[in-house]
């Protein structure tokens, strides 16, 4: 991971605090610790970040309200940080636009292992990799794998968090095909699927809401009952590539 790679710790537990930024320093991160969403401010205007762990239990401004107004003028990668046993919170937070989640009390290596994976999905493919970049199309939507960016019929481009971008790629990687929760988790995230684990759900859900004409009756991502997802459309190359 680039040693350059900017992070922000959002935690109001000195401890945590000071165990996490220390830890992510130890491998290579330039970590800048906030303890409010004001401070955090402050710090996402002082230039770019790559990451932000956010804490939902934080004093004033709380963590949820905090990562849905990020969202509406940020695509930074957000993992947020929940007591355990708080499913509503991670569920919410995810609806909210968070990548990833993580229980306290938490392993600070399954911490590094979420924030490099969540910078992996959000980084642009390098340019000197392939001579062009992929589009993938489906029923005139095009996905630019490059730019990770969707566009709909129309031209007009779809902001996509990391997660939500990740799915989609997945989905058009796998056309028509019956794709299980576990599946899903797997090839987003690299990881097995854990009891109760419903970040996918609420990812797809983020998802069918900016590609979907009729929720009630989704026409590209379909549920199969007791098996998992399926996109349905055919997916192509797009014909400049």
């Amino acid at each position: 991971m680039d040693s350059l790679s900017r992070i922000a710790i959002v935690e109001d537990d000195p401890e945590i605090s000071r165990m996490v930024k220390t830890y992510m320093s130890d491998n290579g991160f330039e970590v800048t610790a906030a303890r409010t969403g004001r401070d955090l401010d402050q710090v996402m205007a002082g230039g770019r970040l790559d990451c932000v762990i956010l804490d939902v239990g934080l004093p004033g401004e709380d963590g949820l309200s905090i990562c849905r107004r990020i969202r509406g003028k940020s695509s930074v990668p957000i993992i947020m940080v929940t007591g355990r046993g708080a499913d509503t919170d991670r569920i919410v937070g995810l609806e909210m636009g968070a990548d990833d989640y993580l229980p306290k009390p938490f392993n600070p290596r399954e911490l590094l292992a979420r924030v490099r994976a969540v910078m992996r999905r959000s980084v642009q493919t390098d340019p000197g990799q392939a001579e062009a970049p992929q589009v993938l199309v489906f029923e005139g939507w095009r996905l630019d794998v490059g730019r990770r960016q969707l566009f709909s019929p129309d031209g007009k481009s779809r902001p996509l968090t990391s997660g939500e971008f990740s799915i989609l790629l997945v989905f058009c990687q796998h056309p028509r095909k019956v794709l299980s929760r576990d599946d899903l988790l797997e090839l987003v995230h690299g990881r097995a699927a854990a009891v109760f684990d419903r970040s996918i759900d609420v990812q797809i859900s983020r998802l069918r809401r900016k590609i979907e004409t009729n929720l009630k009756d989704p026409s590209f991502i379909k549920t199969v009952r007791y098996g998992g997802y399926v996109f349905t459309p055919l997916v192509t190359l797009a014909a400049d590539n």
